[in-house]
């Protein structure tokens, strides 16, 4: 029988080709499924790191960090803040690589319907819509002084402007990409890693749509929007890299605590 360098048997399923036109995440998650497949890492192993599979494979840290979601949401990996990703199981014979919405999928496509949304909205929003908008800004703000943190105002927030373009096909639209959030697996695992890193919605960046929207200006109210978004992006990026750090700076803080008690004896 066939074995590994390592002499390990490889699992039982049938590697999946890698899609030659999938995003570039999904090949980096079929190729690491294969590698699973083959035997090339056993259970308890751990992953190279994130920068040297983004080298390895000639892609992004994120890509990378997508691929990872991927696979953990499937339980074939086990992602540990400030230690690295470590096989939790091989692929079984049933198992094939699934892929759902993930979160940058998600935001990437909430920009572009929502600062749409908010361009239409500024020219048909009524004073009493912008009031409304005002005290959801306060009950964001409210929320994130809170230790568990609902999210349902940055919601109503959203949602309260799609319905002011008084379209219902953009209102259904923006109601579904707002579903999938929750309801995608990679994007949930994402937003739940996010408010661990203690990233919340901004106050500041809500505050800026609705200043915009008070222009009745569709090229400013689009602008604000999209950076609002642009931004999430960006907080999603580095939500697990916080996490890291914070872990890298408790150790360090401890050492010297530690180091400090035993220089005072």
């Amino acid at each position: 029988m066939t074995t590994t360098k390592k002499g390990r048997k490889p699992a039982t399923s049938e590697a999946p080709a890698t899609p030659a036109n999938g995003r570039l995440y999904q090949r980096v998650a079929h190729q690491l499924f294969q590698d699973l497949a083959k035997g090339k890492y056993g259970v308890g192993d751990r992953l190279p790191a994130e920068r040297e599979l983004a080298i390895e494979h000639d892609v992004s840290r994120p890509a990378v960090r997508e691929a990872m979601i991927a696979l953990e949401v499937q339980g074939l990996i086990d992602v540990r803040v400030g230690s690295g990703a470590y096989v939790r199981r091989l692929p079984g014979i049933n198992d094939r690589p699934g892929f759902n919405v993930t979160a940058f999928e998600l935001t990437e496509a909430r920009l572009l319907f929502e600062g749409e949304s908010a361009a239409l909205a500024a020219t048909n929003i009524t004073d009493a819509e912008l009031d409304e908008l005002e005290a959801l800004v306060r009950e964001i703000s409210d929320e994130n002084r809170r230790r568990s943190v609902s999210e349902n105002a940055d919601r109503d927030f959203h949602m309260s402007i799609a319905r002011a373009t008084r379209n219902l096909a953009i209102i259904n639209a923006i109601e579904e990409l707002w579903r999938l959030r929750s309801t995608s697996p990679e994007c949930a695992l994402l937003h739940a890693k996010a408010r661990a890193a203690n990233v919340r919605p901004v106050v500041e960046e809500h505050s800026a749509i609705v200043e915009a929207l008070r222009t009745r200006d569709p090229a400013k109210a689009r602008a604000a929007m999209r950076a609002h978004l642009a931004a999430v992006i960006d907080h999603l990026l580095f939500a697990t890299e916080e996490q890291a750090l914070a872990k890298a700076r408790e150790a360090v803080a401890s050492t010297r605590r530690r180091f400090g008690s035993i220089a005072s004896i």
